[in-house]
């Protein structure tokens, strides 16, 4: 069933695809860049974004939290009793997007009690949002034409001449020579937004998508997660235990991840996943976590 109505489904798209146009519209001039962190970047259009975006839902959803990455202030709502909470990243992927790159995206994610029921993940320059969620179903809308039902694409099991991964450049630079001695098969790849890395899952281009280095927020993964969970794919820790979005696993002022996170078919994480242990378990507790 899903968690919101037909009319508020279709006001998200509409605001996700113009949020997205809009992006596409101000990158064609000049426009600010700002680092806020180690590698951590933000724009002029990613500020613009969040306002408009922090505004709509605050006008739809009036009884729910409302958390987005360029307000800090918003911060504080994660742990301040709300059952549904709305995460709202305005652009994911901003390095693809200073760069011109294609492969960033508008990312909405609704937690219910801290679990992923409901994400959207509007690629602006393919004019797509892919979205859905738990007792719900995927779905793709393409540029103004009705939603339509999502393939789900489950790829063949790993084997000595197949085994694509999804890994980001970073977590390839630190551990993607001790993934390959013990997986040889492997064959890394990446692109710039975490939503549309867990799409190549989803849509099967890759068995797993393999996130290390602890920078990522819950408004970069709410959304992509209610997805995985709902196209059946298994999302844990480099342990098995699932991944969590609960204050005790969030870091209380970023709200970083504190568990690194691997998402893929059941097949390739069952038979990965102790290689995975091995190659980079005792490594991985040696690299700070980025706050």
């Amino acid at each position: 069933m899903p968690p919101i109505s037909p009319e508020h489904e279709q006001q998200i798209i509409q605001v996700l695809r113009s949020c997205g146009q809009q992006a596409k519209q101000m990158a064609a001039s000049p426009f600010e860049v700002f680092q806020k962190g180690p590698d951590d970047y933000v724009t002029s259009i990613d500020a613009a974004l969040d306002r408009r975006l922090s505004t709509v839902f605050s006008e739809l959803f009036p009884e729910d939290g409302i958390i987005t990455e360029e307000n800090p202030q918003s911060r504080q709502k994660f742990d301040a009793k709300y059952s549904r909470l709305w995460c709202i990243d305005p652009v994911d992927g901003t390095e693809d997007f200073i760069q011109g790159k294609s492969d960033y995206a508008v990312m909405v994610g609704l937690l219910q009690d801290y679990q992923p029921l409901a994400g959207w993940i509007g690629a602006p320059a393919y004019d797509r949002v892919y979205y859905g969620g738990l007792d719900w179903g995927l779905f793709q809308a393409i540029a103004d034409q009705s939603p339509e039902p999502l393939a789900i694409i489950e790829p063949a099991p790993p084997t000595a001449g197949f085994c694509p991964i999804v890994i980001g450049n970073r977590d390839q630079a630190n551990f993607g020579a001790a993934i390959a001695q013990l997986i040889p098969a492997a064959q890394f790849y990446s692109l710039g937004s975490f939503g549309l890395k867990v799409m190549e899952v989803i849509g099967g281009r890759a068995g797993l998508y393999l996130y290390f280095n602890r920078r990522v927020k819950v408004w970069d993964t709410a959304g992509p997660l209610a997805l995985a969970k709902a196209a059946g794919l298994v999302c844990c820790d480099l342990q098995g235990h699932p991944l969590q979005l609960s204050p005790d696993v969030i870091h209380p002022d970023t709200l970083a991840h504190t568990q690194p996170i691997v998402i893929g078919w059941s097949h390739y994480v069952e038979l990965l996943l102790p290689k995975l242990q091995e190659a980079v378990g005792e490594t991985i507790e040696s690299f700070p976590q980025f706050q």
